[in-house]
Order: C-alpha cells, then sequence, then structure tokens
C-alpha cells in the first residue's frame, strides 16, 4: 500500500505560512518565461520566440536549496507602444508592488536598451531588492558583454544560459538572498484572523460591501468600473470575531486582452485568491451571470478555496427578473451548487448579516474530515449499491481510500483500473450527500494499480 504520509507533508508545507513572491521583468524576447522553466524546474511557462507570448498563466511554484518561493513571469514590455515611459512605468510598478523582490532579465546580447533604463528607474524607486540575469550567456566569450550591465547600476549582473542552465545556480543564490525568509508563523494558527477574498466583475460592489463591512469609506468608490487597482487588507469585526478582507480589483475580461494596470490588476486577483481560504464571488443580481463571472468561479476552483456566492444590489431585481436569475443560477452555477448562495443590497447593508454564517459554513465544509474507517464502509456501501460499469471486459474496483488533506478536502482512491470521469462525479456527489462539504471543493485523485511486469 503506497505510504500516504508524502501527503502529510505537503499539507503541512501549505499551513508554513505565504511564500515568498518573486517577479520576472524585462523587455519581451529576452528569455524571461525560458529562465522561469529553468528556475521552477519544469517546462510549465509558455515558450515561444516570439513577442509577447506570455499572457494567461503567470504565477509558479518554485524550490530552491530547501526554499520555497512564488516565481510571477510578468510578460514583457512592447518597445514599440505608443507612451513607452508612461506605459512600462505604470505596469512595472503593478508588478513590482506584488513582489518581495524583483529578477530583472536583461539579453546580454543586445546590453542595455531605453527600455531597460526605463525599468531601472521605476525599480529603483520601488525599493524592493533586484537581481539582475545577464541572459543568453552561452559561452565564456559572451560573458565579458554581460560585464557592461554593471552600467545600469543595479550592482553584479549575473551571466546565465536560461536555455542551457549555465550560471544559474549562482543567479538562484542570489534569489533566495534577495527574498525574506518563510514566516515561521502560519496563516493557519489559531486564533488568527480567517482570511476572505472579495472578488467579482468590475462594478459589481465590492467595494461597497467592504464599507458596509467595515462602516467607513476605507476604499473608493466610483460608478466607474475598474476603480479599484491594489487589493487592500481589511481587519473587520464581524460576529464578534475579527476577519481579514482582500478587496481586489475586478477581474476584467480575458487576461489575454487586458493592458498595462489591468493585466496586473488580474494577476493581483489571482494572488489574492490564493492568499484568501474563503472567496465571497459578488455578482451583479440585476444582470446575467457571465462569462467572466464563470471564468472567476473557475479560478476559485482551481485554486481549492472555499465559496459563497453573494448576489448584490438585490434591491434592483423585481419579480421578472427573480424569476429569470433562478433559472439561470440553475443553468450557470450547476457545477458549485454546493456554495452558499445569499442575496444583498451593499449599498444600504440589507442582508449584510448573512455573511458570516455563510462563511462559516464554507470554512467548516473546507477543512472537514473523514476518518479512514468511515470513508472506506461508505465507499464499499456505495460501490455495492452502484458498482462501476464494465468497460471491454474489465470493471475497475476500489481497493482502499484515504483523505490525506483538508482545505480543500482530498481524497486519495487506490484503484484497480481507472475510474471513468463520469464514475468519479458520482462518487464526490455521493461524498457531498453523506458527509455535507458545503461551500468547498472537494479533489479526487485516482491511484491504479500498475500491472506487474512478468
Amino acid at each position: 500500500m503506497t505510504d500516504v504520509s508524502d501527503y502529510d507533508q505537503t499539507d503541512a508545507a501549505a499551513e508554513a505560512g505565504p511564500t515568498p513572491v518573486l517577479a520576472v521583468v524585462g523587455r519581451p524576447n529576452v528569455g524571461k518565461s525560458t529562465l522561469v522553466n529553468r528556475i521552477i524546474g519544469r517546462r510549465e511557462a509558455v515558450v515561444e520566440d516570439r513577442p509577447g507570448v506570455t499572457r494567461d498563466r503567470v504565477s509558479y511554484d518554485a524550490n530552491w536549496n530547501g526554499r520555497a518561493f512564488t516565481v510571477v513571469d510578468t510578460g514583457g514590455w512592447d518597445p514599440d507602444a505608443r507612451g513607452l515611459a508612461e506605459r512600462i512605468a505604470a505596469q512595472a510598478e503593478i508588478a513590482v508592488t506584488l513582489a518581495d523582490a524583483v529578477l530583472f532579465v536583461v539579453d546580454a546580447t543586445i546590453g542595455i536598451t531605453d527600455s531597460d533604463e526605463a525599468v531601472v528607474k521605476v525599480l529603483r524607486k520601488s525599493g524592493k531588492p533586484v537581481v539582475l540575469a545577464a541572459n543568453k550567456v552561452d559561452d565564456q566569450r559572451a560573458e565579458a558583454e554581460a560585464f557592461g550591465l554593471w552600467n545600469l547600476g543595479l550592482g553584479e549582473p549575473f551571466p546565465v544560459s536560461a536555455l542551457h542552465g549555465r550560471g544559474s545556480g549562482d543567479m538562484l543564490d542570489a534569489i533566495l538572498a534577495a527574498l525574506p525568509e518563510t514566516p515561521p508563523e502560519s496563516f493557519g494558527e489559531v486564533g488568527g484572523p480567517r482570511r476572505i477574498a472579495l472578488v467579482g466583475k468590475p462594478n459589481v460592489g465590492k467595494s461597497s460591501l467592504l464599507n458596509q463591512l467595515a462602516g467607513s469609506e476605507r476604499v473608493v468608490v466610483d460608478n466607474v468600473a475598474g476603480t479599484t487597482v491594489d487589493p487592500v487588507d481589511e481587519l473587520i469585526d464581524m460576529g464578534d470575531r475579527t476577519w481579514r478582507f482582500i478587496d481586489t480589483a475586478g477581474i476584467r475580461k480575458r487576461v489575454k486582452t487586458a493592458s498595462g494596470h489591468e493585466y496586473y490588476a488580474s494577476l493581483r486577483t489571482s494572488t489574492a485568491i490564493d492568499r484568501a481560504e474563503v472567496a465571497v464571488l459578488v455578482l451583479d443580481a440585476s444582470q446575467s451571470v457571465s462569462e467572466q463571472d464563470m471564468r472567476i468561479i473557475q479560478t476559485i476552483r482551481d485554486a481549492g478555496r472555499a465559496m459563497v456566492i453573494a448576489f448584490n444590489k438585490w434591491d434592483l431585481v423585481d419579480d421578472e427578473r427573480r424569476y429569470y436569475l433562478e433559472r439561470e443560477a440553475e443553468r450557470d452555477l450547476v457545477q458549485v451548487q454546493w456554495a452558499p448562495r445569499i442575496n444583498i443590497t451593499a449599498r444600504t447593508g440589507w442582508h449584510v448579516d448573512r455573511l458570516v454564517p455563510a462563511l462559516d459554513k464554507a470554512l467548516a465544509g473546507w477543512e472537514t474530515r473523514v476518518g479512514t474507517g468511515a470513508l472506506n464502509t461508505f465507499l464499499g456501501r456505495l460501490v455495492g449499491e452502484h458498482p462501476h460499469p464494465v468497460r471491454s471486459g474489465k470493471q475497475p474496483k476500489i481497493l482502499f481510500a484515504t483523505q490525506p488533506s483538508v482545505a480543500p478536502p482530498t481524497f486519495v482512491l487506490f484503484t484497480s483500473g481507472r475510474l471513468d470521469a463520469s464514475y468519479e462525479r458520482y462518487i464526490e456527489r455521493r461524498l457531498r450527500e453523506e458527509f455535507g462539504f458545503v461551500g468547498t471543493p472537494i479533489v479526487i485523485q485516482q491511484k491504479p494499480r500498475e500491472k506487474r511486469k512478468r
């Protein structure tokens, strides 16, 4: 039987507190994504010999010499864009404020450009530690060119070849020296405020909700969509407890179509979801559930966070809209039927007090653990009532199951063969019926038994 202690180690690592963040910045096509792949030790960032490819996936987990950190691949800046200096400053400043340290990548074969110097000004102003990587140094001859980058005034340039790995060890040592040590305290410590991310499209009323909860005009509220760019942490007393709310910039359309500060606002929203324990998705009840809303839901599920859905602006909902809203919810929110829903009007405070019970339910579901004995008894009964269908003369069986971790509840099924996706969904549905799991996604991992080679 596979030792499940590995899973517990992963769980413990997740509880060790937030990992420091390294932002990788630089012009297009200097090899940032290749270097990111080199740092994280796997080919995950999209690499193509064409400027501007990096747009969607931007955040990766990395580990060097036993220390974990997060790498953010920020995408390059188009040197031919109009208003170059202004756009570089706007984009770089927001990317840099996100990070604990910055890896500034320059193409050593080209040398210092005007774009590089514009970014350097922003980096200096930020006060963040900067590691300078002179990329594309594939041999001894190119190393001499790299030392010309001393003129940028950012200290020692580290000659590296992202493609071949040359010099990457020294650069990674410098990155660890620049990043803060991971704090020993855990976010999940007893008595620590639970972390809530307010997420949703621009102009659905997230800031109004935060102001209503805080009882003050803490956040700028304007009818112009997208007023909030930086997440704002707010400690709020509700229901005799203190909660930490993270107000986020509204996720606009696709990240790939966002530009400048919107690109980084989307990035920061994803980061806020990662920092949170439960995400409150704020929807405008007077409007239909949109593709953007569905994308945010997917982001929350992928992050494994608990979720509450708040239909805001309920004062604008008449009987006809209520009829259609119920049907839209049944159709569009079918994948997250487990998420508690509340109807509120943030502007007036109507029913905002329903948020705390919904959060409590979601967090309780998120941290629910089923004992191994109870889990296997339940699965034995389930399989007896509804066995897996026979496929090509074979019928996969569940041999044993365990729940190695919570937040989100994660189950590992040891099987005699791969279970159908439809049967896995059936197991999830029955788990919810039996044990609750309100407000939380459930992760099911399969471990099919390998056939012994004769």
